[in-house]
């Protein structure tokens, strides 16, 4: 083995990330990263440093022989752990790109179903088409309903499609040899694109906020809603190449136990799985609750709100949780 194959099999066995690593040897991930895809070489005290934190010699790291990052006798006991070969990763992978557009438009369908709510309750209010507060709010839910129905059929298409390889979120694996090369080669090759992507999410997502500014500086309630509209729509563009990209990266992260999907994060995901979806139940709970409950406005048209201040404290939970998570393991 070279050094940076020991270098990535001793981080992995640790269960770090390359952020992790970096933080505890005080060096950017960019440098972790190259020197896991043998393009440098760390100096000689982040050499004495890693082989302090691994516990192992620094012949060990330095010297190219077989694998010396495992005790002789751990060497020829069979691993306990789920083992995936080269055959396995590829045809996860490919599952995972063709699975990534379809994550990203049903995500997308559920942030911008309020829309048809909102631009009907929008028309009523101007007297158009003749329609009165329930038609309009009736419509609007049908058509909600509607589109997340699709959300939730794609989600468990994609969910299916991918089912033989759940393990690979949940338990600590062994690869075949080859299978780290393959995917970090396509990792290489995928940053651009990942990059890219994730500058124009934000782009979008940021200036999503612009129609509803101006809406506001105008004071003008038609244009109030419309601006709602737009706002989700960018939002759900900007969320879509996120989710389209993302699937993908974390595909090839949990075949390497990377990011989010290292050993320690796997260990509390479980909980955080079963906490993110009692929350949306409540949520939804909350929704009917204010629109149809004994003082409800019996206009979800009106409660768009909720949704948007669920979707924010949502994801303050999860860079919370993340944080937490990280700072555990």
């Amino acid at each position: 083995m070279t050094f940076s194959d020991k270098l990535f099999a001793l981080r992995k066995k640790a269960g770090w990330s390359q952020e992790e690593l970096a933080e505890r040897l005080n060096v950017s991930r960019q440098s972790v990263s190259k020197w896991e895809s043998a393009q440098s070489m760390p100096d000689i005290d982040k050499i004495l440093q890693l082989s302090s934190l691994f516990s192992v010699t620094t012949d060990c790291l330095l010297k190219d022989t077989q694998d010396d990052t495992q005790p002789a006798a751990a060497a020829q006991t069979p691993s306990p752990l789920p083992r995936v070969t080269l055959a396995q990763a590829e045809d996860y992978l490919t599952k995972a790109q063709v699975n990534a557009p379809q994550m990203a438009l049903a995500t997308a369908l559920c942030i911008v179903s309020p829309i048809p709510l909102l631009a009907l309750g929008t028309v009523r209010e101007l007297g158009l088409l003749g329609l009165d507060d329930n038609l309009a709010g009736g419509l609007g839910m049908i058509v909600l309903l509607v589109l997340v129905a699709v959300a939730v059929v794609l989600f468990m298409q994609c969910g299916a499609a991918v089912r033989e390889y759940e393990f690979l979120e949940k338990e600590p694996i062994e690869t075949e040899h080859g299978v780290t090369a393959l995917v970090r080669e396509r990792r290489a090759a995928f940053a651009p694109e990942y990059d890219r992507a994730n500058r124009m999410g934000a782009a979008l997502c940021i200036l999503a906020a612009v129609p509803l500014f101006t809406a506001v500086m105008v004071g003008v309630s038609f244009l109030m809603s419309m601006s709602i509209c737009l706002l989700l729509v960018l939002v759900a563009c900007g969320v879509y190449a996120f989710v389209r990209v993302g699937t993908v990266q974390d595909a090839m992260d949990r075949l390497l136990e990377d990011g989010d999907f290292t050993r320690g994060h796997k260990a509390v995901k479980g909980r955080l799985t079963a906490l993110t979806a009692a929350y949306w139940l409540v949520v939804v709970a909350i929704f009917l609750w204010y629109t149809f409950g004994p003082n409800g406005n019996g206009q979800p048209q009106y409660s768009w709100f909720i949704w948007a201040i669920a979707g924010v404290v949502y994801a303050a939970c999860v860079v919370a949780a993340k944080a937490f998570v990280r700072k555990k393991v």
